[in-house]
């Protein structure tokens, strides 16, 4: 039980602690992930390139609004994410996987 409050605080530090740009950010690609998805079977595959997308997104941001320099943050973006811990991932993970299911459930219904 321990550890699935570990990946709730997690979870709930990643959306409390985020700036609303990245929210922004996240909530459309989670939104476009699940209007694609074609079918409850391709949730893993459409997780982790809606993950993919949001890390592209979220350095186009920096690049183009925050003025930093494209190749030395894209280091430092590289050093961060080989950094970065298995249960940051793993919360990351479940939340886009269960709001795109969300979505998806939604548009499913409406059809």
């Amino acid at each position: 039980m321990s550890n699935l409050m570990e990946i709730w605080h997690s979870i709930s530090a990643i959306v409390t602690t985020s700036d609303w740009l990245t929210l922004v950010i996240a909530a459309v690609v989670v939104i476009v992930a699940g209007i694609l998805m074609e079918s409850y079977n391709g949730i893993v595959t459409t997780t982790v390139l809606a993950l993919i997308g949001f890390a592209i997104l979220t350095y186009v941001r920096a690049v183009t609004l925050g003025g930093q320099n494209a190749m030395s943050f894209a280091n430092t973006d590289w050093h961060s994410f080989l950094a970065i811990t298995m249960l940051t991932l793993i919360a990351y993970s479940i939340m886009f996987a269960i709001l795109i299911l969300v979505v998806h459930s939604i548009r499913s219904a409406l059809r």
